[in-house]
């Protein structure tokens, strides 16, 4: 089921939560052990099923987190087309700096592998597929900078408007991205109400999206951070992602009674 593959919501979900970089020395809103699992819908249809878990782990003799992100598709649509995609990312846990991240792709008949080794001191990175790539300081996965933006500069946005921007690299390329802050939004969702912040990345219009304010993310309002709802409006219509289960927080989450 091309129109809705769940690599391009991960995607999304993932993009949609980077920023610059700044200073970790502060208590981060994630521990070792966290989980958080998403449901997408395509109008009545429940599409597919994303899950998020971090823990401590030692690798080559380094101490990390280990990030891994599974998307697949469920119902009606895992008999039209099955996706399978793993993202791993394994970074530091003092400054956040991606050590490897791996892309694992099973979708219908498409198989894609890869692994991509940063080295900071020299501004570049070493793909499995492609070889050596030059790129920008303090470049971030996007896995590994989806864990960073909760651990950073959300807390420090101030004003609507303001606009967050940061490369990171996927696919072997640099992705740019930017994020603007919308307002505030009390939103209802499937785990109670909840007061959250609002934001809008800035996607590319053409071919899926008509507009670049096309997707639209709710993030708890609270010492968490975690993305509570996501909407991303598509040519061929929307979709949904919603939290639907949640284990291991640094902190309760806030809800409304």
């Amino acid at each position: 089921m091309r129109l809705i593959k769940l690599h391009a919501i991960l995607l999304v979900l993932i993009a949609c939560m980077v920023t610059v970089v700044k200073s970790q020395e502060k208590i981060k809103p994630y521990i070792s052990g966290e989980k958080l699992v998403y449901v997408a819908h395509f109008g009545w249809l429940n599409a597919g099923k994303a899950t998020f878990t971090i823990y401590e782990k030692e690798f080559e003799g380094k101490h990390l987190y280990h990030a891994v992100a599974e998307a697949s598709t469920i119902g009606l649509a895992d008999k039209l087309f099955e996706v399978r995609d793993v993202y791993e990312s394994y970074f530091n846990p003092e400054n956040n700096q991606t050590y490897l991240a791996i892309r694992n792709i099973s979708e219908g008949k498409y198989r894609y592998y890869n692994e991509v080794r940063y080295y900071y001191d020299e501004n570049k990175v070493v793909s499995q597929k492609s070889g050596e790539h030059e790129v920008p300081d303090n470049i971030l996965d996007m896995l590994g900078a989806f864990y960073f933006f909760r651990g950073s500069m959300v807390e420090e946005i101030t004003e609507v408007g303001d606009e967050l921007i940061m490369d990171t690299y996927f696919a072997d390329e640099i992705f740019p991205l930017k994020m603007r802050y919308v307002g505030d939004e009390k939103i209802k969702t499937k785990l109670g109400t909840f007061n959250t912040m609002k934001f809008s990345p800035v996607v590319e219009p053409g071919r899926i999206f008509d507009s670049e304010d096309d997707v639209t993310i709710w993030l708890s309002k609270d010492k968490n951070f975690i993305p509570l709802q996501i909407r991303i409006d598509l040519i061929i219509g929307s979709i949904k992602c919603d939290l639907i289960e949640y284990s291991g927080l640094q902190y309760e989450l806030d809800q409304i009674d």
